[in-house]
C-alpha cells in the first residue's frame, strides 16, 4: 500500500499518543527533502521525520541513525529560530487528505506567546514541509520553494500566504454520513476489483490496496453499513503488518486486509514497520544523492578503463600475427634474387608451411633488401610490444577490479560513510580536494570513521570496516595478530574481524554472516567466505587502500541475512 489518507489517519493517531504535549528539544536537516524533530515526550526524546522526497515522503517517529551535515540549511536555521523549545499542542489531517498539521506554541522575540503550524504535505514530488504562522497564514519558510513558474494555483515562498492544495470533490470515509452511499455501490459494483475503483471515486484518501482491501471486506456476509464502519475504524487500531505477495513484492497496512497469497510480518508500531520498509530503499536514495558525485567519477573511471583494456587486448591479437612477419621476412631475404625493385608483390614457396606459396606485399618504393628489413622491424616492435601491452592490461584489470570494488562500496553505504569513500578518491587523485590548506599546501589529515560494531551470540566483538579506508585501519592497525579476519571470496566485500584468538563457531558462521551481507553477494545464497589470522594478512608494496593477499585460509559458506544481522548490531 502507499502512504494514502487511510494510513495518514491512522499514523497521526500514533502519533498524536506518542508525542502531543511534548516539547522540541533538536531540529536537524540530515538530508535534502527531510528534517528531524527530535520531540522530548514522556520522558523519552522521539526522533519525528517529515520527509518531503519524490519517492518517500512519508512522516514517522524513527529509529534510524543519521549524520548531519556541518552547516545547516537556511531552512534548519529558520525552524531553530521558531520551533526550538516549542510545545506540540496537537496533530491533525486534512480531511482525509495526505496532509498533516502540526500545531505548536512557542515565545516570539518579545516573549509574546505565539501559534504556528508545521504542515506536510505527502504528494510524490510534490511533497513540501512547510512552517506558517498560524494566526495570518503566513509562510515563514518550504523546505521546497515553489514559485509561480512551477505552480500557477499556488506559490511556497517564505512570507507568501498559505493556500490549502486543491480541494477533493470527494467524500471523507471517517465523517459519520460517509457509508450513506455504500449500500447502493455494493449493489451496483458485485465485482471487487469494479467496486474497489469506484470506492476510490467516491471516497478520499483511498490507495489501491485499501480501496482493494474495503472491497473485499463489503462482500463479506454482513450487513455493507456496518462493514464500512468496522474497516475504517481499524485504522484507530492499527496492527501493522508487511505483507509479501506471491510476486516478491512487498508493501505495508495499517492492519490486515486478508490477502490471499501473502506472507506477512508484524510490527509493534507503523514507525516501526516504516524504518523496516523504508530502511534500505531510503538509504539507497539517499547514497544516490549525496554520492552522485562519487557514482560519477567511478562510472566514469570504469568505461574509460574497460576501453583502454580493449584497445590493449586489439593491440595484443594483433601481436600474435608477429611471427608472419618474421617469416615474409626471412622468405624475402632467402629468395632475395628473385625480388626486383618497382614490384608491389611475390609469391614465394613457404618452407615453414610444406612449401606452400605465400603472397608477400611489396612496396615499390624500396630495394627488395629494405623490403625484407621493413618487415623484420614490424616483427621486432610487435615482439618487444607484447611485454609493454601484458604489463599494462595487468595495472588496467587491476584498476577495474579497484573501481569496481569501489562501486560495490558505495551500492552498500550508508550516507555517512561517504566521506571516506570521497577521501580515498581523492587521495588516489580520482577526485579534485578542494579541501586542503591553501596556505600550506598541505592537506588536512582527515580521521577514518569507526567501523560498524556487531556482538556475537556469545558476547565476542565483531567489527566491519565498510569502506577501504575503515577496512586497512581495521585490519592493518586495529585488530590484533590473533583475531580472526574474514572475507567473502573473490569477491567485492568488508573486512572483518573477530576479536577473539579462538571464537566459537556459531561466532564463525555469524562473522561469516556478517561478511556476506557486507559484500556484493549480498542477495545470493551460499556464499563462499575466507577466513584466517590477522597475522597471516599482509599488503603487497604500492597496493591500493583496502588490498590485501592472504593464505592458509579456511572456508566457510554461509547465507546473508539481513534481520538475523541487525539482531547482532549493537547499535540498537
Amino acid at each position: 500500500m502507499s502512504f494514502d489518507g487511510a494510513f495518514t489517519h491512522a499514523m497521526v493517531g500514533e502519533l498524536s499518543q506518542q508525542l502531543v504535549g511534548g516539547r522540541v528539544s533538536k531540529i536537524n536537516q540530515p538530508y535534502n527533502n527531510e528534517v528531524i524533530l527530535t520531540i522530548r515526550a514522556n520522558r523519552k526524546s522521539l526522533p519525528l521525520l517529515l520527509s518531503a522526497n519524490p519517492t518517500f515522503a512519508r512522516i514517522q517517529i524513527t529509529d534510524i541513525p543519521y549524520v548531519n551535515p556541518v552547516t545547516p540549511t537556511n531552512f534548519t536555521m529558520m525552524m531553530r529560530k521558531y520551533l526550538s523549545g516549542a510545545i506540540l499542542t496537537g496533530i491533525s489531517q486534512a480531511a482525509n487528505d495526505r496532509v498533516v498539521h502540526l500545531d505548536f506554541t512557542s515565545r516570539n522575540e518579545l516573549g509574546d506567546q505565539v501559534t504556528l503550524r508545521l504542515i506536510i504535505e505527502i504528494m510524490a514530488r510534490h511533497s513540501n514541509v512547510i512552517l506558517i504562522d498560524l494566526a495570518s497564514s503566513t509562510i515563514l519558510d518550504t523546505i521546497k520553494h515553489v514559485g509561480s513558474d512551477q505552480n500557477r494555483y499556488r506559490t511556497l515562498l517564505p512570507g507568501g500566504h498559505y493556500i490549502n492544495p486543491p480541494a477533493q470533490d470527494l467524500t471523507d470515509p471517517f465523517e459519520s454520513d460517509a457509508k450513506e452511499a455504500v449500500k447502493a455501490l455494493v449493489r451496483d459494483y458485485p465485482n471487487e476489483d469494479v467496486l474497489a475503483q469506484q470506492l476510490r471515486h467516491t471516497y478520499q484518501g483511498l490507495g489501491q490496496d485499501t480501496a482493494l482491501g474495503l472491497a473485499k471486506a463489503l462482500h463479506q456476509a454482513g450487513d455493507p453499513v456496518d462493514l464500512f464502519s468496522a474497516f475504517f475504524k481499524r485504522f484507530d487500531q492499527p496492527e501493522p503488518v508487511l505483507v509479501t505477495n506471491d510476486k516478491g513484492k512487498t508493501g505495508f497496512n495499517a492492519f490486515p486486509y486478508g490477502q490471499e497469497h501473502v506472507t506477512s510480518k508484524s510490527f509493534d508500531s507503523l514507525s516501526a514497520m516504516l524504518d523496516f520498509y523504508y530502511q534500505d530503499r531510503a538509504e539507497r536514495d539517499r547514497v544516490q544523492q549525496q554520492g552522485s558525485t562519487l557514482i560519477h567519477v567511478v562510472r566514469n573511471e570504469l568505461k574509460k578503463n574497460r576501453t583502454k583494456l580493449k584497445k590493449l587486448q586489439s593491440t595484443l591479437k594483433s601481436a600474435e600475427d608477429a611471427d608472419e612477419y618474421r617469416i615474409k621476412g626471412e622468405l624475402l631475404t632467402t629468395y632475395l634474387t628473385k625480388v626486383t625493385r618497382g614490384m608491389t608483390s611475390i609469391t614465394l614457396p613457404n618452407f615453414y608451411n610444406d612449401e606452400k606459396p605465400l603472397k608477400i606485399s611489396l612496396s615499390n618504393q624500396i630495394s627488395p633488401s629494405q623490403n625484407a628489413q621493413k618487415y623484420f622491424k614490424k616483427y621486432n616492435k610487435l615482439k618487444a610490444s607484447v611485454s609493454y601491452v601484458n604489463d599494462q592490461m595487468a595495472k588496467t584489470n587491476a584498476e577495474i577490479d579497484y573501481l569496481e570494488n569501489i562501486s560495490s562500496q558505495i551500492e552498500l553505504a550508508a550516507p555517512k560513510d561517504l566521506a571516506d569513500i570521497k577521501a580515498e578518491l581523492q587521495q588516489g587523485g580520482y577526485l579534485r580536494d578542494h579541501e586542503h590548506n591553501q596556505r600550506s599546501g598541505k592537506k588536512k589529515r582527515r580521521q577514518v570513521s569507526k567501523p560498524e560494531v556487531f556482538a556475537a551470540s556469545d558476547g565476542t566483538k565483531i567489527e566491519v570496516g565498510k569502506n577501504n579506508l575503515q577496512n586497512e585501519k581495521l585490519t592493518l592497525h586495529s585488530a590484533a595478530k590473533t583475531d580472526i579476519w574474514l572475507h567473502v571470496k573473490n569477491m567485492p566485500g568488508s573486512h572483518v574481524i573477530i576479536h577473539d584468538a579462538n571464537p566459537s563457531d556459531q561466532t564463525l558462521v555469524e562473522a561469516a554472516t556478517i561478511a556476506a551481507y557486507y559484500s556484493k553477494a549480498r542477495q545470493s545464497s551460499s556464499v563462499p567466505v575466507d577466513y584466517v589470522q590477522v597475522k597471516k594478512i599482509r599488503k603487497p608494496n604500492g597496493a591500493k587502500p583496502g588490498y590485501v593477499i592472504y593464505e592458509g585460509q579456511k572456508t566457510l559458506f554461509v547465507t546473508p541475512d539481513r534481520e538475523f544481522v541487525e539482531r547482532l548490531s549493537t547499535k540498537q
